[in-house]
């Protein structure tokens, strides 16, 4: 079966192995432009790009998949499928017809919830416990096709987006190509996705990253795990004397009052408000949210390298009573 693959980012580059080590033929990779150079000016290929040229695939990007000279590139290569996967662009229904079996698209979610640019991420902010990998026949609705294969993974509790990414990518690669082989078998069994249990994953915003310290802090523990590599959970700490200081929280805890009641002889008694440092002695910066108690326990000062909690409390001489929140902006 001559294949046409077509994606961009790293989620991506695990499945296209997965398809040089079957027994189909990667006749060609559709990749985005890349736009990123080094510090010569050179344009930084993608790690896309860089495992197609490894197997000596011809590698294409144009800026518009669906114009006339992208049409006339597919149509010499003569695909039977089209395999798409975080690759950045729509595919109309003209480019699907190019293939003789349409195309098949792997998605991050177990569909139809998240779909959208960021299902990762987003599944990990709202608190979800399991997500997954889903192969779609693919249609012109964003990510709206019948479902032909899924499967479940469980989000681990210190599980972050990008650790999460790698599992996901090496299990969906396995599962699109035994999809592969269902389609050319005649055994893939398709199914509509149910609407009713539809939710979307936007592109993240900067604002995403943003803590907003009302919020539980099981939740804001969520949000710090789910926004890397990019935009990063990021506040201000607001010292009682001083100025504000930018800071990106790296890793955190949800922690209950009683708990921290119980091993701190100095703990106040009373709900503070929100964002208000509860407890900053030795390793412990405590902050209030709007249910229950955050222990930050690496954050980054703007322009500095990541600092423990032991370290910032030391440098910048954090107190009880002092503040985590939003600065108001011009």
């Amino acid at each position: 079966m001559r294949i046409v693959m077509m994606g961009t980012g790293v989620y991506a580059v695990p499945l296209l192995s997965r398809l040089y080590e079957s027994r189909y033929d990667v006749v060609a990779l559709f990749t985005r432009p890349e736009r990123r150079r080094n510090s010569d000016g050179e344009i930084i290929a993608s790690p896309m790009r860089q495992r197609a040229v490894r197997e000596g695939t011809p590698v294409h990007a144009p800026e518009d998949v669906n114009a006339s000279t992208s049409h006339q590139l597919l149509r010499e290569f003569a695909p039977d499928l089209l395999i798409v996967c975080d690759y950045g662009q729509i595919l109309k229904p003209e480019t699907l017809k190019l293939a003789t079996r349409g195309g098949m698209n792997l998605h991050a979610s177990l569909l139809p919830k998240y779909r959208g640019a960021a299902p990762i991420q987003w599944a990990i902010f709202y608190g979800e416990v399991e997500t997954g990998n889903t192969v779609i026949q693919m249609t012109a609705g964003v990510d709206a096709g019948p479902i032909v294969a899924q499967q479940v993974v469980a989000i681990e509790p210190d599980e972050n987006a990008v650790d999460l990414e790698v599992r996901l990518a090496d299990l969906g690669g396995q599962l699109v190509v035994e999809s592969v082989g269902a389609l050319e078998q005649g055994r893939l069994q398709a199914r509509d996705q149910d609407l009713k249990a539809m939710s979307l994953a936007p592109k993240l915003r900067k604002q995403d990253g943003k803590i907003d310290w009302s919020r539980p802090a099981d939740a804001i523990a969520n949000q710090i795990r789910a926004m890397v590599p990019w935009p990063k959970t990021f506040t201000n700490y607001l010292p009682q004397e001083g100025r504000p200081l930018r800071v990106i929280v790296h890793h955190a805890s949800h922690v209950t009052r009683e708990a921290l009641s119980t091993s701190s002889s100095v703990f106040p008694a009373s709900v503070l408000p929100t964002g208000t440092v509860a407890l900053a002695e030795k390793d412990q910066l405590i902050i209030q949210t709007g249910h229950d108690l955050l222990r930050v326990e690496q954050l980054q000062p703007s322009g500095k390298r990541a600092l423990s909690a032991e370290e910032f409390l030391r440098g910048y001489r954090v107190k009880a009573g002092d503040c985590f929140g939003q600065v108001d902006e011009p």
